[in-house]
């Protein structure tokens, strides 16, 4: 028996030893995940025509540009917050002073064609940006020619400002062309030269094959190229086809005939949805629509009064208009740069809708009803009445229609007066002669928010300080974080200014419009944020893939 209990006592003790050694042991867990491989065809529709391959010649031309940012590159990109990152370039520097940049590319970068990338592609460029013969935005004409370019050696190259310019860094993104291929050639000659349906440029991908039929350009085949300085993207090769709306792209798709649509139309949202196995990306465009008000109208004074400005806010129903007269397709804006992006701050004074709200402040202000009857409200003899300029499109008549009725809520009076963009540009807003305007603001391809042309002080007149705020500590936030260097700085004035713009609100922004963009659920790897141009959805094209293997994917995790 004694022999038996010392046979128990020896497994028991061994089975604890056993327990301590299996204590902190860690358990391996397996999964299996998709590895992407190399391969596979990916088409898109693309709805609109293409003009010319070329990154200083597709401003007006949205496709054109899709198609350049996989041709070509630039020395630097944004990423979806806005934040620089380098491309071409390999490090980029900025001197303390914040007048002084400094590039220095990459040594393995490569044109499509085998020649080294130099700074002497970069002078080139450079050179026809400077150009007023190409047709480049006069604005950027002017930048350019007031920058000093030094090229140091093939690899090293310095832009001298005449001042510190934060957002200069913004201009450093434009797409770069071959010195060796165009050099010598006129704008003319370069604006019609066969290099802009034959592109060669030193983007992911180069060009393969130009389709055309009966003379008209239908598709582009794009073939992974295999000497790009970064990863060598997973689809080997990318084919566009060109269709004229979003309806036909979409039967495109159910055809088989592509497997993604570039633009998807607000109208055809809905089909576009319903349809199995294709996959909506959402993001926010760099686009704002807002109502400008003349705060220094001589002979609308009230537009000056902040009370009456909030009340304005507070009497429209933004969400309702977004879902009515936009599909749903826009988010609510709550000030003038755009959220996602590294300079936004949220913590801001909001509007919502409260109509009762807005008139008990018209009326503690001062703002009643006439005695002797009446729908608009006056305070001195002044009648809270004026005109409304905007677009003459359908959408922004709606919108123009929904704002007055809102508005006749709380006792304004507003007469609508459509008009060409251009006659409102150049006869109402250059001039300040309009009372308040509903306007869109496109700022796209520019990722630094810089809100100091909108709503500096010294833009009130000659400038686009339409709304004349003359607000001298909003233009000193705006001043110092244009010129210092440190983007922490920057963060902190911008934050600053925001919440300064939400307690004075001198203009009411309404929405951003979002854009929509469709690819099969064959395509992985797509990520979407926050777009500064819809060719930004190709900034993650070397994470796509089609083709994939099993891969065994091991995690330890502790045992108890």
């Amino acid at each position: 028996m004694r022999k038996l209990r010392w046979q128990i006592l020896i497994a028991v003790i061994a089975l604890a030893a056993i327990a301590v050694l299996l204590v902190g042991q860690k358990q391996v867990v397996q999964g299996i995940i998709p590895e992407p491989q190399s391969g596979g065809v990916y088409v898109e529709a693309l709805v609109g025509s293409p003009s010319r391959f070329n990154p200083l010649l597709d401003f007006n031309n949205q496709v054109d540009r899709d198609v350049d940012r996989l041709v070509f590159s630039s020395m630097i990109h944004f990423d979806s917050r806005g934040n620089p990152q380098p491309d071409l370039a390999e490090s980029l520097g900025i001197s303390v002073t914040g007048d002084v940049f400094n590039v220095v590319l990459r040594r393995n970068a490569l044109w499509h064609d085998g020649t080294p990338v130099t700074t002497e592609d970069i002078l080139f460029t450079v050179s026809l940006l400077r150009n007023p013969e190409m047709p480049i935005p006069p604005d950027l004409v002017e930048l350019w020619n007031s920058v000093e370019v030094i090229a140091f050696d093939a690899l090293n190259i310095q832009f001298r400002l005449q001042e510190p310019y934060s957002p200069f860094i913004d201009y450093l993104s434009f797409g770069i062309l071959p010195s060796h291929l165009l050099a010598g050639k006129t704008p003319q000659e370069i604006i019609n030269d066969p290099f802009n349906l034959a592109p060669v440029g030193t983007g992911p991908y180069k060009l393969d094959e130009l389709r055309s039929e009966n003379g008209r350009i239908t598709g582009m085949v794009l073939q992974a190229y295999e000497n790009y300085y970064l990863e060598t993207p997973f689809i080997e090769k990318f084919v566009f086809r060109y269709f004229s709306s979003t309806e036909e792209a979409l039967e495109a798709y159910r055809n088989g005939d592509v497997l993604g649509i570039s633009h998807i139309d607000p109208e055809a949202l809905n089909d576009v949805l319903a349809e199995p196995g294709l996959n909506v990306y959402t993001s926010r465009l760099p686009q704002m629509s807002i109502i400008l008000l003349n705060m220094d109208h001589p002979e609308k004074p009230f537009f000056g009064d902040e009370i009456v400005r909030k009340a304005m806010m507070m009497a429209l129903n933004r969400p309702w208009m977004i879902d009515q007269v936009l599909n749903g397709q826009a988010v609510e804006a709550h000030g003038p740069i755009f959220p996602g992006t590294w300079a936004y701050f949220e913590d801001v004074d909001t509007f919502e809708y409260a109509p009762d709200e807005a008139i008990s402040m018209l009326r503690e202000e001062g703002y009643g009803l006439p005695p002797g009857g009446g729908t608009v409200r006056e305070k001195d003899g002044i009648f809270l009445a004026f005109d409304l300029v905007f677009p003459n499109t359908l959408e922004h008549t709606a919108l123009a229609q929904m704002i007055k009725e809102y508005w006749a809520k709380i006792g304004l009076a507003v007469n609508l007066i459509p008009l060409e963009y251009d006659a409102l540009l150049r006869d109402f807003l250059e001039p300040r002669q309009y009372h308040a305007a509903l306007v869109d603001w496109t700022l796209a391809r520019s990722p630094d928010p810089d809100p100091y042309p909108f709503w500096h002080q010294a833009m009130n007149t000659g400038g686009q300080n339409y709304s004349k705020w003359d607000d001298r500590r909003a233009s000193e936030y705006l001043e110092q974080a244009r010129v210092t260097p440190n983007m922490f700085e920057r963060t902190r004035l911008y934050r600053n200014f925001q919440v300064h713009f939400s307690r004075q609100l001198p203009a009411l922004p309404l929405f951003y419009p979002v854009y929509n963009y469709a690819v099969s659920d064959e395509v992985r790897g797509i990520q979407l944020g926050p777009v500064f141009d819809p060719s930004d959805r190709f900034a993650t094209i070397l994470d796509w893939y089609l083709e994939s293997r099993p891969k065994i994917e091991e995690e330890e995790t502790a045992t108890e």
